[in-house]
């Protein structure tokens, strides 16, 4: 295979990941839009509602070490099919859902579990198995980045649908729309070899073997619980900012704009934090992300809360938002090679989604009970404080960081 073949093949790889990821984290990402209409719709209330998508985002990480799995042995292709499906059904049937369990069911098991089957664990584990290692970390930044500019273009599309059509037509668009994956994943097919003997950290053993090995293994510990901060942080503002928003007295368009402003932003900021992963260690740039966090929140709670403050708030939010899978993703490829970063990523992302659970829910909690989202807010603070400093103790070679 000439240079330029290969190159081409590695943009192939990379821009298909790129638009999946684009369509299945778009969908998810924009629910927090919906919050509102399904109380108006069922009269469920915001706790109801709340935990249903709490649950959503707990299935959402359980999936992909399940999915991992099968990916890992099989390939992607057939689960990012069956994640399509799923996804595709549970939008579609959320209309339909007038009690507590018929919501859990669609939004918090059907669709979520699918978004799971078409996330990061599948994408950069397929991904990393085709790409020299040199090229694994920008190629994680840039499909997390097709992740940011899906939330940046669905979150006003499916506004400016409800708007003119109502929320259902907007539900019913967007669960056709992840349909379109199917053809996508196709372009992955040829992920049937595992990765290169040699890889750093490969290991010997079988799946089971290399699993014993992560969990008993201090540094992958940490990133399991610098992660469950991030996802602690980005359900709660995925599923209440909206909330926040209205009790601010503005628009729900105030609300879809700063959500795409998070996704804008974090486009640059995915790709910014894969190309620092080739050159620095991947823990100190999750630790400046996860600090900076905590002096954006503070700087948040005492500005006036105008439509400027929402749309500065989400901008630099957004250029840490998502831009933490990248290093993730890296260090565990780097501490166990990636015959099974699908699996192992994707229980790093279990940990995630458990934080995301209780943010999505204790933020409906705390509004029933407060009728504001302070307390929430603090916690975010000590959290993102604490995520910063448990990052520190990572293991990792600098000359493997400082590779490519």
């Amino acid at each position: 295979m000439t240079s330029l073949e290969q190159r081409r093949g590695i943009w192939k790889i990379m821009l298909s990941a790129a638009a999946i990821l684009m369509i299945t984290m778009g969908a998810r990402q924009s629910m927090g839009l919906f919050v509102a209409p399904l109380d108006q719709a069922t009269g469920l209330g915001i706790v109801s509602i709340s935990f249903a998508m709490a649950v959503g985002q707990f299935f959402w990480g359980a999936a992909q070490p399940v999915f991992g799995m099968i990916a890992d042995k099989k390939g992607s292709f057939q689960v990012l099919v069956i994640g399509a499906l799923l996804l595709a059904a549970g939008l579609a049937l959320t209309p339909w859902a007038h009690s507590q369990w018929a919501l859990m069911l669609t939004v918090g098991v059907l669709s979520a579990a699918g978004a799971g089957a078409g996330s990061f664990s599948i994408l950069i584990g397929a991904t990393a198995q085709q790409l020299p290692e040199k090229n694994r970390s920008f190629a994680g930044g840039f499909i997390n980045a097709g992740g940011s500019f899906g939330q940046f273009l669905f979150a006003p599309l499916l506004q400016f649908i409800m708007n003119w059509s109502g929320w259902v037509a907007a539900m019913l668009v967007m669960a056709a729309t992840t349909l379109l994956t199917i053809p996508l994943a196709k372009l992955l097919q040829s992920d049937k070899a595992a990765a290169k003997p040699g890889d750093a950290g490969e290991s010997t053993g079988g799946l089971w073997q290399q699993m014993k090995q992560a969990m008993r293994n201090r540094s992958y510990l940490c990133l399991h619980a610098g992660f469950f901060t991030c996802g602690f942080h980005i359900a709660f503002l995925v599923t209440h900012l909206p909330g926040e928003v209205a009790l601010c007295g503005h628009s729900a368009s105030v609300s879809a704009a700063a959500l795409a402003l998070i996704g804008l932003f974090n486009i640059g900021g995915s790709l910014i934090a894969g190309w620092l992963g080739t050159r620095y260690r991947m823990k100190y740039i999750l630790a400046v992300m996860y600090g900076s966090r905590a002096v954006m929140i503070g700087l948040y709670l005492l500005a006036p809360k105008t439509e400027l403050t929402f749309y500065l708030f989400a901008a630099s939010l957004g250029f840490t938002w998502l831009a933490t899978v990248p290093p993730t993703a890296g260090l565990v490829g780097k501490l166990f090679g990636t015959r099974y970063l699908a699996t192992l990523f994707g229980f790093t992302l279990l940990t995630h989604q458990i934080g995301g659970f209780l943010g999505a829910w204790l933020g409906g909690l705390a509004m029933a009970q407060d009728g504001n989202y302070l307390w929430m807010w603090y916690a975010d603070i000590v959290l993102a404080s604490l995520a910063a400093l448990v990052n520190l103790p990572i293991r990792e070679s600098k000359l493997a960081a400082q590779a490519g």
